[in-house]
């Protein structure tokens, strides 16, 4: 399972250190290489030397290494792994992941990471039921942060509760899980998401308020799912998913270039609030205000990503999905819609401002397809991710 997986292993300063030890001879035995990267407060529990005679590499310890920062080797190490494990997972390092705190190498590698990052939490049992731990293991989580443990136990300092690191045994058994075939293991999906930028001239555009928040926790839950997630982005109110493959863009025209890149796929969603239009001769510098005149702007159609990969014949994806957010005769809209693009499935919501859905933390969706009108009840966008994540994958298997 573990043969020739690459294991980036952040060890943070916590009694727990010398588990690492023991955790990196398990990962070696099961073919996995390990590049450790140590604290500064680790060294207080566990030296160099032994985590790389384990290992059989170099243990990275400064952000400054002057020979590794020339080729950005802060960046290189958060991207060369498979999987980056934090064991143990101080309540420091996990603070500075949630808040996007980076003043070492650990932390910054974890910030510039795009790919899965697993954390096995060791603290005191009053840390680890602190209010403030607990808010950032829960933003952790929505960020898709893997979590082993922490398990109930004996604690150095003489409580007990939870808070001890888990056992090497069960990181490995839950570092496995993490590359084990989902149900779209194999399976390449297309997501995007955001809204676009339309620009007036170097410093005003045309945009609406969507959030990104649902593309997002999209991309996350097919992630989970074990999907191949290439993920399209406009200038988005939140970060982008880890684990998954970004690529930014500001305009319906970027957007295009990079879907159009992103083929073939298997499934394709469409999840991003595209602008309907854009200025046509947008102007190079600022257009200045002039009294009692008002600038003539000249709208021109932006192309429409939905209908031209829903259409593109040979190569079209075997399931396309469309968004439609309305105001108004949301079913009768969105219904019409699907036949307009030729889309399989529309996923429908009332955007009304009294819902409070666009860029709010919930979503009230209906899919349309060939068997029918779903509605689905109002719950977190979170939520309505993993449903349709899990829908997709039945699709995709018939």
């Amino acid at each position: 399972m573990l043969k020739n997986k690459h294991i980036l292993l952040v060890v943070a300063g916590g009694i727990a250190a010398f588990k690492a030890l023991d955790l990196i001879r398990r990962l070696r035995e099961r073919g996995a290489e390990v590049t450790p990267v140590l604290t500064t407060s680790a060294e207080e529990f566990v030296t160099p030397l032994s985590i790389s005679a384990l290992s059989g590499n170099k243990v990275y310890r400064d952000l400054f290494d002057l020979t590794a920062e020339a080729e950005m080797g802060h960046i290189e190490l958060s991207r060369a792994a498979d999987l980056i494990v934090v064991a143990p997972a101080t309540a420091n390092i996990m603070a500075k992941m949630a808040q996007g705190l980076c003043d070492d190498l650990a932390s910054t590698l974890l910030l510039a990471t795009d790919k899965r990052v697993m954390v096995a939490p060791s603290m005191n049992v009053r840390m680890w039921e602190h209010a403030a731990t607990q808010r950032n293991v829960a933003t952790l989580k929505n960020d898709g942060v893997l979590f082993v443990g922490p398990n109930e136990g004996d604690m150095a300092c003489g409580e007990y509760g939870p808070g001890r690191m888990a056992e090497p045994l069960e990181i490995v058994d839950a570092i496995e899980r993490a590359f084990q075939t989902g149900p779209l293991s194999g399976k390449r999906i297309l997501v995007t998401s955001g809204p676009t930028h339309e620009p007036i001239d170097p410093v005003r555009y045309i945009a609406n308020r969507s959030s990104g928040a649902q593309g997002t926790a999209i991309a996350q839950a097919l992630n989970a799912l074990g999907a191949e997630v290439v993920f399209v982005t406009g200038p988005a109110d939140i970060a982008p998913p880890s684990g998954v493959e970004v690529r930014k863009v500001q305009t319906a025209g970027e957007m295009l270039a990079e879907v159009e890149d992103a083929l073939p796929c298997d499934a394709a969603i469409f999840a991003a609030a595209v602008a309907d239009w854009h200025i046509d001769g947008a102007s190079a510098s600022k257009i200045k205000k002039q009294a009692g005149a008002l600038p003539t702007l000249k709208f021109a159609e932006n192309p429409d990503i939905l209908a031209k990969v829903s259409k593109m014949g040979k190569g079209r994806p075997g399931l396309v999905i469309g968004f439609a957010a309305e105001t108004d005769d949301v079913i009768a809209h969105a219904q019409a819609k699907r036949d307009r693009k030729g889309c399989d499935w529309i996923v429908a919501n009332d955007v009304s401002p009294e819902t409070g859905i666009m860029g709010g933390a919930e979503n009230a969706v209906t899919v349309i397809s060939d068997a029918g009108i779903d509605p689905w009840p109002r719950m977190t966008k979170k939520q309505v991710a993993v449903r349709l994540a899990q829908n997709i994958a039945k699709a995709l298997e018939g």
